[in-house]
């Protein structure tokens, strides 16, 4: 019975189908229990995160939360601005 999603590149697989309809792969090829997960890349037991963050965007500063001051002062002239077209 051939899984329904294919180890080899990732289409659907009709339920009766012999071989994948996209790429070819069937028994033969890699369609036992062993392969159904491989190949998806998937981390194990030994995957240390902090180190792969640390690769992925170590160099990558991060931004501050919150609005810089300047968009504090444009916010505060624009509300004053507004006041004071309200009153005339």
């Amino acid at each position: 019975m051939p899984p329904a999603i294919c180890p080899h590149c990732g289409a659907q697989v009709p339920a009766q189908a012999q071989v994948c309809p996209e790429c070819g792969a069937d028994e033969a090829t890699g369609w036992s229990e062993a392969a159904r997960h491989d190949g998806l890349d998937l981390p194990d037991e030994s995957f240390d995160y902090e180190e792969f963050t640390k690769r992925e965007f170590g160099g990558v500063p991060t931004r501050p939360h919150g609005l810089p001051w300047y968009w504090w002062l444009v916010a505060l002239g624009l509300v004053a601005g507004l006041c004071l077209v309200w009153l005339r």
